[in-house]
């Protein structure tokens, strides 16, 4: 199949290297110094798996003008900007692994309805500063149609990424797995951006875990004043901790916390790399959508609101 990433970061990165040495045509979009150093070294992954490929890079949208896939994996930061340029693409799908639920909507605008997927990413990995990308958790990727068919494109696609490498399934309820990710990863990320510790630190602190329980929560709301259900999945099992004991949601985030403790030590939120780089982090885009249309629903949710102002600051 051929494919174009847009975002070579972590994600980017991971996927187009794994797509690449099952044979498949992979034509990365990057720009900048990012750019120049695919050129020049290719894709290099560590961690779970070494892997160097090289790699067609695509610098100029015009550049491009038809390909089987488009994934985005830039951060969700100026979604609409960076998606535009390429509205242009004959394309037979389009999904992005981008943090926050209103991705969908945004490719949408830009690509014809019945060829975006929705999608719901949990591998993960970090882009280090000799560009290589350290591959830490390979979970899974899900695909789905938004209607919530099972279609023989989305199987077809989800089991070319599966054999290339990088575990993905298809599923017929793509939008649950989006929110049952975002609710999860709302408890997350205020700890990893305010601590700066490794994930399993918080999670594994009977207080760090307190507040994660909280935020899940809160944001569970949002999602249940939309008619979303939630369901457990990775990182943190979204639709136990909203309906066990606070002793049992506590436990139950502890859990997690060993379980990275003793299976991924090293990895940490893709906000707090963000961070201590110096970039950008895209709360605007995922927390604050939430606290936004938490208000308008008239939802009460102190403890996201008091974390979403403390990031603000300085940002």
């Amino acid at each position: 199949m051929r494919f174009a990433i847009l975002g070579a970061g972590a994600l980017g990165t991971i996927l187009g290297a794994h797509l690449i040495r099952a044979g498949h045509e992979v034509a990365m979009i990057a720009r900048g110094a990012r750019a120049k150093t695919l050129e020049r070294d290719g894709l290099i992954v560590h961690g779970l798996i070494e892997l160097r490929e090289s790699c067609a890079v695509i610098t100029d949208p015009s550049q491009l003008h038809e390909t089987d896939c488009l994934a985005v994996a830039t951060k969700a930061i100026d979604t609409v900007p960076s998606i535009q340029p390429f509205s242009h693409l004959k394309l037979q799908s389009v999904f992005s692994m981008q943090n926050g639920v209103v991705k969908d909507e945004l490719l949408a605008q830009e690509f014809p309805g019945e060829n975006v997927l929705g999608s719901m990413a949990d591998f993960s990995g970090e882009l280090l500063a000799s560009g290589e990308v350290l591959f830490t958790r390979n979970v899974g990727l899900h695909l789905g149609e938004l209607s919530g068919k099972m279609s023989e494109r989305v199987k077809t696609l989800a089991k070319t990424i599966d054999d290339a490498g990088v575990r993905c399934n298809a599923v017929s309820d793509i939008k649950t797995r989006e929110w049952s990710k975002f609710v999860a990863w709302s408890g997350m990320v205020p700890l990893a951006a305010l601590t700066r510790l490794s994930t399993w630190r918080y999670l594994l602190d009977e207080n760090g875990a307190w507040i994660a329980v909280k935020l899940v929560r809160e944001v569970a709301q949002l999602a249940n004043a939309l008619k979303v259900p939630l369901m457990d999945l990775s990182p943190l099992p979204a639709a136990t901790i909203v309906s066990a004991s606070d002793r049992d949601a506590i436990a139950a985030v502890q859990e997690v916390g060993r379980r990275f403790q003793s299976n991924a030590p090293e990895h940490r939120m893709s906000t707090l790399q963000d961070i201590e780089r110096g970039t950008r982090i895209e709360i605007e885009e995922t927390l604050g959508f939430a606290v936004r249309r938490g208000k308008e629903l008239g939802l009460s949710m102190p403890t996201l609101e008091l974390c979403f102002e403390f990031l603000k600051v300085g940002r």
